[in-house]
């Protein structure tokens, strides 16, 4: 994923959730994702798919029982 590209991406999630703490973290490669955070609090990961000549990104966050809990 590209600088340009990450930036977008933040500025998206950011509007969308009302939330200017949202920093994405560029992968470490090219094949890897990028880590989204609000603040220090790692959320979640964003995979960059190009398929058949269209491109999307897919936001991945896990939740466990015991976040449910707090």
């Amino acid at each position: 994923m590209q600088t340009k590209e990450i930036q977008s991406l933040q500025q998206y999630l950011r509007k969308l959730f009302k939330n200017d703490e949202i920093i994405i973290k560029a992968p470490e490669s090219t094949d890897s994702p990028a880590e989204v955070n609000i603040g220090k609090e790692f959320i979640g990961v964003i995979y960059r798919n190009f398929d058949e000549g269209e491109l999307s990104y897919d936001f991945n966050m896990a939740i466990l029982p015991e976040d449910l809990e707090e």
